[in-house]
């Protein structure tokens, strides 16, 4: 545990029902002492994920149900201020990042074993976006079981699974030919991507770009009604995953991957933290609000548009 005093309630956003972006109010809340195997992180960053409108709008409420009040996050970077039974791996002062729990907050709880050190140059807004995208590349890339010399196609490659991804598959000898509006063509071309524009013809425009290559696997990770045609691209289901779309993906019989484990999260923060060393990360931050403008945070991320996450600073 800490030899640091650490306060009974800090800060927090909460929502206490389903609806618009308004129903997250700043609150008090009871500040967590980590059990076994946690640590309480005094958090600087944290950031805005899809999943977290989608769960304040109630459209989770089958697979995701809450109490209220809830408090949203799911990943954070900061400083480990306590830890629980059994931790040795971190030190009181460490700056880590890695996934969280209800990490809109001043403090929030994180498992030691998915959090990784955060270097001094790494932006806190950068670390704090980069665990659930990591974590989900790893996991998607390793279901599609690439080899090198592959050519991969990554629907919503500009996305941050898809900025991600691409640059994982491309450090593994992987082709990747990725869809995006047209203002992120030359961002995916400078991540070693063959960029292509989504919309109505799109497969056709693959296949031009795969210049009579085989187009072996398919991630996807945005996008609407193009599961049946990658399908048929590839030759079957079995080498196209969806991160997004399960009620396309089931009648197609294509795997749809949500959830990651400790050891996709531990390899997602080495091979962003390995891109980093080598100076090539990129990780696009979108905007950043204090924590106090969650709705406004909210209310751009469901606009939509816009390359990398938004991110609340608490």
């Amino acid at each position: 545990m800490s030899d640091l005093t650490l306060p009974t309630s800090a800060k927090a956003v909460s929502f206490s029902a389903y609806g618009e972006p308004d129903e997250l109010r700043l609150t008090e809340e009871a500040v967590p002492r980590p059990g076994p195997g946690q640590v309480l992180l005094r958090v600087t960053a944290a950031a805005v994920n899809p999943l977290d409108w989608k769960i304040r709008r109630g459209f989770m409420q089958g697979v995701f149900p809450v109490n209220f009040p809830h408090v949203l996050g799911l990943e954070a970077a900061g400083t480990v201020v306590a830890t629980g039974p059994g931790v040795d791996s971190w030190q009181i002062g460490d700056e880590v990042f890695g996934s969280a729990v209800a990490a809109y907050a001043e403090y929030a709880l994180a498992e030691a074993a998915t959090l990784a050190a955060r270097p001094a140059d790494l932006p806190v807004a950068t670390a704090a976006a980069l665990p659930v995208a990591a974590e989900t590349s790893v996991r998607g890339l390793g279901l599609l079981n690439l080899k090198p010399g592959e050519t991969l196609l990554i629907h919503g490659a500009a996305g941050s699974v898809g900025t991600l991804a691409v640059q994982f598959a491309v450090a593994d000898g992987v082709r990747v030919i990725g869809t995006a509006g047209e203002r992120d063509q030359e961002a995916l071309r400078s991540l070693g991507a063959t960029p292509v524009r989504y919309g109505d013809g799109v497969i056709d425009r693959v296949r031009e770009a795969a210049a009579g290559e085989p187009v072996t696997a398919v991630l996807h990770t945005s996008g609407a009604g193009v599961l049946a045609d990658s399908v048929a691209l590839v030759g079957g289901p079995e080498r196209v995953i969806t991160i997004a779309d399960p009620q396309e993906a089931g009648p197609l019989g294509v795997a749809f991957t949500s959830g990651g484990s400790a050891d996709t999260a531990t390899e997602g923060l080495a091979r962003a933290l390995a891109l980093h060393a080598a100076g090539t990360l990129s990780a696009p931050v979108r905007a950043t609000f204090p924590l106090a403008d969650a709705p406004a945070a909210h209310r751009l991320g469901e606009q939509g548009g816009g390359r990398g996450k938004i991110v609340l600073l608490p």
